[in-house]
């Protein structure tokens, strides 16, 4: 294959007519192909159905740690899930508060307290007229939705290999106090699949916001979810905070979701016990206790956090053959072509694309039109603006191989046809 920046007007036209035959061809196949959202498959959900049958009424034991979990109480869940979660996240178990089965939800909570209650000696942030949060894109889109739902103002940051753009980050956050927080995705982050850099975790545990009251949205999403056997680290920023005096500025989440079942998993949070107590004060209206039913039966299920991470190599055994053979399509197809580049990530859930300057929004819809549903473009900055009009993410978990691969060969053509036509305008 041919770079097409090298190729005249013909050769790409040549090139572009046999693009277009192969794109009716799939088009007539009448496909509804999917790699929109990082959901897990089938296959990956199968690896937890031994959890129905750990809990029975036997198991639902009374015990200091395990009081009776069929009844009231325990607003901050049972001791034996935090204890779990706080060796998953390194941290103390009364810096864990463990809820219902959606760590968004947690999220969503943690800024709907923070724009109604003030923390730090500060008033609640609605009350400080614009309030205003730095957004490292590419991002989560459903951060981002958060963000704007409650009308904060989004600034975004980009990303480099190394996380967000520190000299960036710094300098606003010490010279706006109107910037309340910043969300992060630390460990493979959705979509691009960086994990934090040493230096950078240690240059947000020691920034110097002008707001007192600034907090980090630390949704560490993908801690444990690595796919081949050279996985990322993570520092610890809880042990990076403690050095700086920032204790109060870290609010970390994280669940089950895509361990066991998403819509039957259990989330947690972790903070400084100033952060839980305010937090706390909201929960107490808002519910007299999650789920300890289903607390209870991830705990007798992984027994320990040595066991949550044995679990995890049953999801790798699923997900490893399935980004390989995406990013193996990337190279063979696209690579010589010099039209997009990727990321090739060592866990989490996604691979991000950037295409032709002008072309992302293109591809999402030959790719739609031809019976594959990809993530909109833009949809990893706020707003849903992609300045560049580049970025694609791509979900390779949910499709069944023999899917996957047809839709890869799908993307791979729209890729070359809305190339071709920006070179040729």
């Amino acid at each position: 294959m041919q770079n097409y920046s090298s190729m005249d007007k013909t050769a790409l036209q040549e090139e572009y007519q046999k693009l277009t035959a192969a794109y009716e061809s799939y088009k007539a196949q009448g496909l509804a192909l999917n790699m929109a959202r990082g959901k897990p498959g089938a296959e990956q959900l199968n690896v937890s159905n031994e959890m129905f049958s750990v809990l029975t009424a036997e198991t639902c034991y009374v015990t200091p740690d395990c009081p009776d979990v069929r009844n009231y109480g325990n607003l901050d869940g049972l001791d034996c899930a935090k204890q779990l979660f706080a060796d998953l996240l390194g941290v103390d178990k009364k810096n864990v508060f463990v809820g219902g089965n959606s760590s968004l939800n947690m999220m969503f909570d943690t800024i709907a307290c923070l724009m109604e209650q003030g923390n730090s000696g500060e008033k609640p942030w609605n009350q400080q007229g614009t309030v205003k949060f730095l957004c490292p894109a590419p991002g989560y889109d459903r951060h981002f939705g958060v963000t704007q739902y409650f009308g904060i103002e989004m600034i975004t940051v980009p990303m480099t290999e190394n996380g967000p753009d520190m000299d960036i980050v710094e300098n606003l956050v010490a010279n706006d106090a109107a910037i309340k927080g910043m969300w992060c995705v630390p460990k493979y982050s959705n979509p691009q699949g960086i994990t934090y850099s040493d230096e950078t975790v240690r240059r947000i545990a020691a920034l110097k916001p002008a707001a007192k009251d600034f907090r980090i949205m630390w949704d560490n999403a993908y801690i444990i979810h690595d796919i081949n056997d050279t996985p990322d680290t993570l520092l610890n920023i809880f042990d990076e905070v403690k050095k700086t005096g920032n204790e109060d500025m870290i609010l970390e989440f994280c669940s089950t979701s895509k361990i066991t079942f998403p819509g039957a998993g259990v989330a947690a949070m972790a903070a400084s016990e100033a952060n839980l107590a305010l937090l706390k004060k909201r929960y107490n209206f808002q519910t007299i206790g999650y789920d300890k039913l289903n607390m209870l039966r991830h705990v007798l299920y992984f027994k320990n956090a040595d066991g949550v991470l044995a679990h995890m190599q049953k999801h790798r055994a699923v997900l490893e053959p399935r980004f390989k053979m995406v990013l193996d399509m990337l190279d063979t197809e696209l690579s010589p072509l010099g039209i997009a580049s990727w990321t090739k990530p060592n866990g989490g859930y996604f691979v991000s694309v950037d295409v032709m300057d002008g072309c992302a929004k293109r591809v999402v819809a030959l790719c739609k039109e031809a019976g594959v549903v990809l993530t909109g473009a833009g949809a990893t900055y706020p707003y849903g603006k992609d300045p560049k009009d580049s970025n694609i993410r791509l979900a390779p978990t949910y499709p069944p191989v023999e899917e996957l691969e047809k839709a890869m060969a799908i993307f791979c053509i729209c890729v070359k046809l809305a190339a071709i036509e920006q070179l040729t305008k």
